[in-house]
């Protein structure tokens, strides 16, 4: 009876951890890389190592644990979305919005980010190592420092 119960579990437990890995809904992965949108969707886990995301439309998207390895995220719109946990190693990340975006455990190992929006995202335990960074409120220490929001400058340009 034990030896059928243990085969059983041995059976049945790689199909609980499959389904954790392989969060991201496969529809809306495609929906992504074809049409360059998709608010809101679940896209945790999912693999976008080397995509060109250009442009993309991610608000409020959840790409928690998602491989963004070597993507092109250059002009994407991450605002209100969960990267937590996201590896964007050797990511292109210029003009991207992460406004209020959780950030947190984000690995931006070699990554360039440049003039990106990170007014109100949550930065905690970020790995920023041989990281090429300017233009961005992206550094070390400074709890302090005053992060300015695009859309509050671009609403004060309009109006001069």
């Amino acid at each position: 009876m034990k030896t059928k119960l243990l085969a059983a579990l041995t059976l049945v437990t790689p199909l609980f951890f499959t389904s954790v890995v392989n969060a991201a809904n496969p529809q809306q992965v495609q929906k992504l890389l074809s049409t360059g949108e998709c608010i809101q969707c679940d896209l945790s886990g999912a693999d976008l190592s080397g995509a060109h995301l250009i442009g993309a439309d991610l608000r409020g998207a959840n790409l928690q644990g998602a491989n963004l390895e070597e993507a092109n995220i250059e002009g994407a719109d991450f605002t209100g979305a969960n990267l937590q946990g996201a590896n964007l190693k050797s990511a292109f990340a210029t003009n991207v919005n992460f406004k209020k975006a959780n950030l947190n455990g984000v690995n931006f190992t070699n990554a360039m980010i440049t003039d990106s929006n990170v007014y109100g995202a949550s930065m905690k335990n970020l790995t920023i190592t041989n990281a090429d960074i300017y233009n961005t409120g992206i550094g070390i220490g400074g709890d302090n420092a005053e992060i300015p929001d695009w859309d509050q400058q671009i609403e004060t340009y309009k109006q001069e």
